[in-house]
């Protein structure tokens, strides 16, 4: 086979939070400002969300068709059913988000698109669980559900930032450390942060499968890498170990031993090109190289160098030790990496997303990872 598989898996993100964390606006946030994107968002109780009445084509019991080529659907029942619904739509989706109730915990939900036969379809792309700045305290965290939609969000949302001040906001991230060392934190007011850095299909142009020699300008918008079946993993210390089909997902702190020769997160800029101001002060890193990375540096950096502040990455990965190409996705510290047939040259391109991130060190790390014997690994 000389080409990538042409069917890709539907990347999924469960947005999780507490009562009250602002779910249903950040929902209203993702459906009202995708442009060229599909995507489906399942809510328990969609009449909840309010849409905007402008946006709305046609809509029926269960599902509302918007303008902007989104539907929302209500799970109203069992959550396979409703995924199952939204995928066999003739038109194609390009993502779904599954909002969890205030009171679930988000793993059996992760479960459901890891253990059953929704693996075939779908790939577990992200865990984002909202905080709410005001609100959020120790009785939160000392409830079961709460604990546990810190401990397994990729990114935690610490939304309503404008009604609090900035001790408070401290504060509160002190909290969440205290829960997971190595969090993600991202600060929010409305839910409204750059959709690159939730959805997957954010960062390039779409998540369908196509060459990576396609796209010769790897900035944050315009990069058109082959990610049609990976799911982040770099799972913040808890064993979300979700690995579908041929995705290896793998602990970011506390896995060393990724023994299948495609995981590393290698980011890796031999170019200065395509470095990309975003909203927010968020800025995009693209690195490309033309020799390959050693496994093992690329996943030393994955593991001791990433830094706290990237927030997502996504790209082209090319390894002295294999000869197929990987695709790699990141949210927070879940990443995963997923291996096809190249299709073009060899290369590594990478993009990675965050805010206060130092690229030149960045680069300088990833150049590192270039391995020194070049061609001679091949298994």
């Amino acid at each position: 086979m000389t080409t990538a598989p042409a069917t890709a898996n539907v990347p999924v993100t469960i947005l999780s939070g507490f009562l009250g964390a602002g779910k249903t606006t950040l929902l209203n946030h993702i459906l009202s400002n995708q442009q060229g994107v599909k995507t489906a968002v399942l809510v328990n109780e969609f009449g909840e969300i309010g849409i905007d009445n402008d946006l709305i084509v046609t809509t029926d019991e269960d599902m509302v068709e918007l303008s902007n080529g989104c539907i929302c659907c209500s799970i109203n029942g069992e959550l396979m059913e409703a995924v199952e619904r939204v995928i066999e739509r003739p038109e194609p989706l390009d993502y779904i988000v599954v909002e969890t109730t205030g009171l679930a915990d988000p793993l059996p939900v992760a479960m459901t698109f890891l253990g059953s036969e929704l693996r075939d379809q779908t790939r577990l792309d992200s865990i984002i669980t909202l905080i709410d700045a005001e609100n959020f305290d120790d009785v939160v965290l000392d409830t079961e559900v709460g604990r546990a939609q810190v401990i397994y969000g990729d990114i935690l949302l610490l939304n309503k930032c404008d009604l609090v001040s900035e001790e408070r906001l401290e504060a509160v991230e002190q909290q969440l450390r205290e829960v997971k060392n190595d969090a993600r934190i991202l600060r929010s007011v409305k839910g409204d942060v750059p959709l690159a850095l939730l959805l997957s299909v954010g960062l390039f142009e779409s998540d369908k499968v196509s060459s990576p020699a396609d796209d010769p300008s790897l900035d944050h918008s315009d990069c058109d890498h082959d990610h049609g079946h990976c799911s982040h993993d770099h799972d913040h210390g808890h064993e979300h170990d979700h690995s579908h089909g041929h995705d290896h997902t793998h602990d970011h702190n506390h896995e060393h031993g990724h023994d299948h020769g495609h995981h590393h997160h290698s980011h890796e800029h031999g170019h200065e090109h395509g470095d990309h101001q975003d909203i927010e002060g968020f800025t995009s890193v693209s690195f490309q190289s033309d020799g390959p990375f050693s496994l093992r540096k690329f996943q030393n950096f994955l593991d001791n160098q990433m830094p706290q502040e990237v927030f997502r990455a996504k790209g082209i990965l090319w390894f002295n030790e294999s000869e197929r190409r990987h695709v790699f996705h990141l949210a927070g510290k879940r990443f995963s990496i997923d291996d096809t047939d190249w299709t073009g040259d060899r290369k590594n391109q990478l993009v990675l997303i965050g805010r206060n991130i130092d690229h030149n060190t960045l680069r300088k790390q990833l150049k590192a990872c270039v391995a020194p014997d070049a061609g001679k690994g091949f298994s």
